[in-house]
């Protein structure tokens, strides 16, 4: 019996803050989410389109003791929740719950390393060339283009900094992620990948 190669899979990693929802920091409480204009039209084209949607985020307030993992489950939960109500299949919901390192050491989780992705590629049977990493920070850019995917920024006047470098250019730049899935569909349709 021959198998499938499991690497078939495409995927949409999408950070949370900022680009799914309103930043608010550290917020954890399902009441405060507020969804981004247009964002659950834009993963229902991308679904339809057969990308498996996943959620990457770095959720430093584990580390800071601003929340506990009681209220990230809840969040998460939430999320899921949130998704299936709107008809949208959620694949997974990865986070890096370290804080940033100050000595410049840290760990492969968090953005804008790409150990997150390459977790869920791993775990969900995905094929990092195939998928695209959508964020509203040079870091989720980053580290989407460090672990192989192509990438969508979302300028919405979160990234303040702009470090520029080898990894940190967006494959294309955008105001919203309705914008972003009609993009990427379109992209992805016109060269069948």
């Amino acid at each position: 019996m021959s198998y499938p190669d499991p690497l078939t899979a495409k995927a949409i990693f999408l950070d949370k803050d900022g680009t799914l929802v309103k930043d608010v920091p550290y917020n954890v409480d399902a009441d405060q989410v507020v969804f981004e204009t247009g964002v659950f039209e834009g993963l229902e084209i991308m679904q339809s389109a057969g990308y498996k949607l996943v959620v990457i985020s770095n959720q430093s307030g584990l580390a800071l003791q601003k929340f506990s993992q009681s209220d990230m489950d809840k969040l998460v939960g939430f999320f899921y929740s949130v998704f299936q109500q709107n008809n949208l299949q959620l694949w997974g919901f990865y986070y890096c719950p370290h804080a940033p390192a100050s000595d410049g050491i840290g760990c492969t989780c968090r953005k804008p390393e790409p150990g997150l992705l390459l977790q869920a590629a791993g775990e969900l049977g995905i094929d990092l060339n195939k998928s695209w990493m959508i964020g509203d920070i040079l870091n989720d850019v980053e580290a989407g283009n460090r672990a192989g995917c192509r990438t969508v920024l979302i300028d919405n006047g979160n990234e303040t900094e702009w470090v520029k470098g080898p990894f940190r250019e967006p494959g294309y730049t955008t105001s919203g992620l309705l914008d972003a899935a009609r993009f990427i569909t379109t992209t992805t349709s016109a060269t069948n990948v």
